[in-house]
């Protein structure tokens, strides 16, 4: 005979400790009172049965459940079955929430934070909260699980000795161009998130920026259509226009090669343009120099080239 689930997401108050608990299939477990403390849970970041048991338990026990969108949380909880305080925590209510999260630790409360998908902190505000809970003096416990960071490294076939998280890129063109430039020195595995609506450009500005590279691309991981492409950056440039672009990506990019450390002529004078136009030529080269892997006094001679050019072109104006 099947379970029969607890009340889910009781609206206010504390969680009645006989409905403290969660099922996986037809079996029910009781769940303790959660120590008093903050909890960092990582949750599913698309199969809802990769959550851990120490997850389940702690979800089930806990006063409250802070998190960026009740939504999508209810649905992990609906689905284990846990009855569970839900309240929303996210980059727009933070300044607010903080306090009053703070204010229930310090009455011996217990709290979960998750996120929509993954671990909470990464590519989230949850560090502030941490870093004030932290300095309270209440305990803050790690639940380690699904990452799509991770999940990417893995899977990508590439280096995973070194690995650089990116987070998303900039959105604007120029910015994000400058910023890949930068990321181009970088020796190790570079991991970024990015949005279908912008996947395409980016992977060309990849293709231009680090030449041809090993990459992956990581649609949808762990979920229904999920796809893994790889393959050197320019043919994953070139094959663009037919990606499937609905989804969550997470881009990995192979590190630079030993040969490959100098920055190509024409990425060196976008990176100096950029810096001239709100730095003097002194700022401007001595940034190029600590980014593009190429001799100051090659960098400072074209930098005066490409500055006269620029003062040409405003007396012109």
């Amino acid at each position: 005979m099947r379970a029969k689930p607890a009340p889910i997401n009781t609206p206010e108050g504390a969680v009645d400790a006989a409905a403290r608990g969660f099922s996986i299939d037809a079996h029910r477990f009781a769940a303790p009172k959660a120590a008093p403390g903050l909890y960092l849970v990582a949750t599913p970041i698309g199969n809802l049965g990769d959550i851990t048991l120490r997850a389940l338990e702690t979800l089930a026990g806990v006063d409250v459940i802070a998190c960026e969108d009740t939504r999508i949380t209810r649905r992990l909880t609906e689905r284990y079955a846990i009855s569970a305080q839900l309240k929303p925590y996210h980059e727009h209510n933070a300044e607010a929430a903080r306090p009053r999260i703070l204010e229930a630790l310090a009455q011996g409360g217990s709290i979960a934070l998750v996120s929509d998908a993954g671990t909470p902190l990464i590519s989230d505000p949850g560090f502030k909260l941490v870093r004030e809970v932290s300095a309270a003096g209440h305990a803050v416990f790690a639940l380690p699980g699904p990452s799509s960071v991770l999940a990417a490294l893995t899977v990508a076939a590439l280096p995973t000795d070194r690995f650089f998280f990116e987070g998303f890129l900039p959105a604007k063109s120029v910015a994000r161009r400058n910023r890949l430039t930068e990321l181009a020195r970088i020796d190790a595995t570079l991991v970024m998130f990015d949005s279908g609506n912008r996947v395409q450009e980016t992977l060309a500005d990849l293709a231009e920026i680090m030449g041809d590279r090993e990459a992956a691309i990581c649609r949808e991981l762990t979920k229904l259509h999920e796809e893994i492409s790889r393959a050197p950056l320019g043919e994953l440039a070139r094959d663009a226009a037919t990606l499937e672009t609905r989804g969550e990506f997470v881009l990995v990019i192979a590190p630079p090669s030993a040969d490959s450390q100098a920055m190509t002529p024409d990425a060196l004078d976008d990176l100096l343009r950029t810096q001239l136009a709100t730095h003097s030529v002194k700022d401007a080269v001595a940034h190029a120099v600590e980014l593009s892997g190429r001799s100051r006094r090659e960098i400072y001679a074209r930098a005066l080239e490409l500055a006269k050019d620029l003062r040409g072109s405003d007396d012109q104006d």
